[in-house]
């Protein structure tokens, strides 16, 4: 994920668990006495909320140094048992605090926020109290780790950068020994593979590329204290991934959340309850969708061919210089379309830069790192992973997408995905709202915008680009299809890759790359849920929108650019929220 926290939603209707008779429990309003319920006002919410991110950043100073508060620079998060016993506790506390503001006596916005504030707090509990992903899931903390804040966002000088990773690296190896002891147990197979791959690749970036990105600083006596701190950090990274290379001969099959738990994620981070048979249709009935435009996206650009062969034809189609410099020659052709379309408002003049992937991050083909609402003006990385070098030659060619197919992930990443998306929400004047960036929102915004703009025209409907554009659709299919089956329906890890290679006609690796991904990341159904709930809502928000004189009442095209900027304009709650807060009701989202 960009820099983002799965979220939250305001449905609250209570749906019965797939195959159980009880209803799912929610924390979405917690018991409160009600004499303790009181009709407080907005100003002592500001001060409720001010004073809640500043508590939040002291607990958690890596967030708020990722957020640009750099007066944290150099402090980690207290992750053993009882530092996380402990922030579970303050979250409860703080959960309780919130629910005595009535929403009804707080102005729409503020209600908004404080909804939305429940759902990060219920996110960050359900994954500690109920998934125990702290305990059980390697990328739990993997994904906490990145360092690149330090080495990427020019903040400040090298110098006080190199000071903020060298508190950093000094915190790496009492890290690895609370993780080791945290997740102390038998631990399924491709939790091993992400923590081996993850850790070691931390140990492999801190060896190889931090001295070279703070070589400028003329201090021998930092330049010796970094080298000790990194060193260690290194070793310490290096021995945690061997450690969990030694739990491969006790590794199990047991990663499945169960339906209950499953239905629960769905809720608790994304408030989200429609059941999960209903979620299965219509996941098979966007893949059929998707499926067969495919079919006539392939009889147009290779008429006497295969669904494969076309695929591949269009995979080999390559972009020249490899990906990263494919990448950047893109964002130039999407920024130019977005603007000429008129698709979105542009809210300032920044560009995102692309780079390929450090080793510690490589679980996906790319991604980007968005700087925090506090660092103003600080350049964005979209990353490129190469393909994993322990893969057949074979594997890692065909690994690397073809021009069209990439053409969709730059959009995805950038113009006018998550980039853009997060241009609007740091200029949010809620901090709650630019802070906390929902999962389905900003995966779901980024994967509606693939499909968008090939609906608004791009590359003139050319049949190779519609390919690129229907085979990122299909991944996300069968990431939804492999969620569910997962982790609620018994579905193996083979059965869940074969899935990916036949369906999403994915190459080896990619397909073990992302099948295994299900396994850690649950919750990555969210990219397919998200967009689908943000086609309903728009359908649902232009029916009640009046139709300008100076649009084209028969072309609702000409209508979705006022409906991108009010979606934008909310940051990033979960999409239930936003629905009530865009048409005034609570209507199912799907």
């Amino acid at each position: 994920m960009p820099r983002c926290i799965a979220l939250l939603s305001s449905a609250l209707l209570a749906l019965l668990v797939a195959g159980c008779d009880r209803e799912p429990r929610t924390r979405s309003e917690p018991v409160v006495s009600p004499q303790r319920v009181a009709a407080k006002n907005d100003a002592e919410w500001d001060k409720f909320a001010r004073q809640y991110i500043e508590d939040h950043f002291a607990a958690q100073p890596f967030f708020a140094v990722k957020a640009g508060r750099h007066e944290y620079d150099g402090r980690m998060p207290d992750w053993s048992s009882v530092g996380l016993k402990k922030e579970a506790e303050r979250l409860k506390v703080a959960r309780a605090d919130i629910a005595t503001f009535d929403p009804e006596a707080i102005s729409p916005g503020k209600a908004l926020e404080r909804n939305h504030l429940l759902a990060v707090i219920d996110e960050e509990l359900f994954w500690h109290d109920e998934a125990l992903y702290p305990f059980k899931n390697p990328a739990w903390y993997i994904s906490r780790l990145d360092p690149d804040i330090y080495l990427s966002t020019h903040y400040a000088p090298p110098e006080k950068r190199m000071l903020g990773y060298i508190g950093y690296a000094k915190a790496i190896p009492g890290i690895a020994a609370n993780i080791r002891t945290n997740l102390d147990t038998r631990l399924p197979k491709s939790y091993i593979e992400r923590a081996v791959a993850g850790f070691g690749g931390f140990a492999e970036f801190y060896r190889n590329d931090v001295a070279k990105v703070f070589a400028s600083v003329q201090d021998p006596v930092r330049q010796r204290e970094l080298a000790g701190v990194n060193a260690a950090a290194a070793a310490a990274m290096s021995q945690l991934a061997a450690w969990f290379e030694s739990k491969r001969k006790d590794a199990t099959d047991d990663y499945a959340l169960g339906p209950e738990m499953f239905t629960q994620m769905l809720l608790q981070t994304e408030r989200v309850t429609v059941p999960l048979e209903r979620l299965e249709q219509i996941g098979r009935e966007d893949t059929d969708r998707n499926y067969k435009a495919l079919q006539g996206a392939c009889a147009q650009y290779l008429p006497r061919g295969t669904i494969r062969a076309c695929v591949d034809r269009m995979n080999a189609k390559q972009p020249p210089g490899g990906p990263v410099e494919g990448a950047r020659r893109q964002l130039g052709e999407l920024k130019a379309f977005v603007q000429k379309r008129n698709i979105v408002t542009i809210p300032s003049d920044e560009e995102a830069r692309v780079a390929e992937a450090p080793p510690y991050n490589r679980g996906n083909f790319a991604y980007i790192n968005v700087p925090g609402p506090f660092d103003k003006g600080q350049p964005s990385i979209y990353y490129v992973a190469p393909p994993d070098p322990k893969w057949s030659p074979a594997e890692r060619a065909a690994y690397v997408p073809g021009e069209a197919r990439l053409l969709f992930t730059s959009v995805h990443e950038v113009w006018p995905g998550h980039f853009l998306h997060f241009l609007h929400a740091n200029r949010n004047p809620s901090l709650i709202e630019s802070l906390w960036i929902g999962y389905a929102f900003a995966e779901g915004w980024a994967h509606y915008t693939e499909e968008m703009l090939w609906d608004m025209g791009l590359r003139d409907g050319n049949p190779e680009a519609h390919i690129g554009q229907l085979l990122a659709a299909l991944l996300r299919n069968v990431r939804f299809q492999c969620a569910i089956g997962l982790h609620a329906r018994g579905m193996s890890l083979e059965a869940c890759e074969k899935l990916f290679r036949e369906r999403a006609f994915a190459d080896p690796g990619n397909a073990r790359q992302q099948a295994a991904r299900g396994t850690y990341d649950p919750a990555y159904l969210n990219y397919t849920l998200g967009k689908l709930m943000i086609l309903r809502l728009r359908e649902d928000w232009l029916a009640k929108q009046p139709v300008p004189d100076s649009a084209d009442a028969t072309d609702p095209k000409a209508r979705w650019r006022d409906f991108h900027d009010a979606l934008l304009s909310y940051g990033g709650p979960p999409i239930p929220l936003v629905r009530a807060a865009m048409i005034g009701d609570s209507s199912p989202p799907l």
